[in-house]
């Protein structure tokens, strides 16, 4: 339970920080999936990107219509076809809708949506998010719990990337391995 947005705001700086991580790693290592048996379920650096900048996106464009509305319809939107559909077709789309960007373009907006969410969350006023329960609950659902939720893919993509050889993986032409669908559910 969160009383004031600064409180929340700093929790969700220090919960996102790990993950900045993933910034570092070559495109290489980014593409190589974990050990599907694993913790990391399969997943790459890059599938771990894409999953948690799109929920971001999602809770950034509910920010925006807070900072200026009552309410928000995308938050509505979002909330009604979760509990029609649940989550793995939902994350499939999002899978689906990431497969053609760039890794480039994967992390520039990884690196800055977190950022511009923040600052987003500063003008909404308190009343409409932090103390509004529904709210709430779902910028800490895209946001601190979901964070919490992949840590374990996010220590098994690290521990990839450090493993001996790790630079090395490329694909016959010498670069990134060839990127794949991410995973459906999460």
């Amino acid at each position: 339970m969160y009383f004031d947005a600064l409180s929340f705001l700093e929790d969700e700086r220090e919960g996102w920080a790990p993950f900045e991580a993933l910034l570092d790693l070559p495109d290489a290592v980014l593409g190589r999936p974990t050990d599907p048996e694993g913790p990391g379920h399969g997943w790459s650096g890059r599938d771990l990107m894409v999953h948690l900048v799109a929920w971001q996106e999602q809770a950034l464009a509910v920010a925006r219509e807070l900072a200026v509305n009552e309410g928000s319809p995308t938050r509505d939107r979002l909330a009604a076809d979760w509990e029609a559909r649940g989550a793995d077709p939902i994350n499939a789309e999002i899978d689906a809708a990431f497969a053609s960007v760039p890794t480039d373009e994967v992390r520039n907006r990884f690196r800055t949506v977190a950022g511009e969410l923040r600052g987003h969350l500063t003008v909404v006023p308190e009343a409409r998010w932090v103390k509004n329960p529904r709210n709430l609950e779902f910028f800490l659902e895209n946001t601190m719990d979901h964070y919490e939720e992949h840590r374990p893919e996010l220590a098994a993509v690290l521990e990839l990337a450090s493993a001996p050889g790790a630079d090395a993986a490329s694909d016959a032409t010498g670069g990134a391995v060839a990127e794949r669908p991410g995973p459906a559910a999460g």
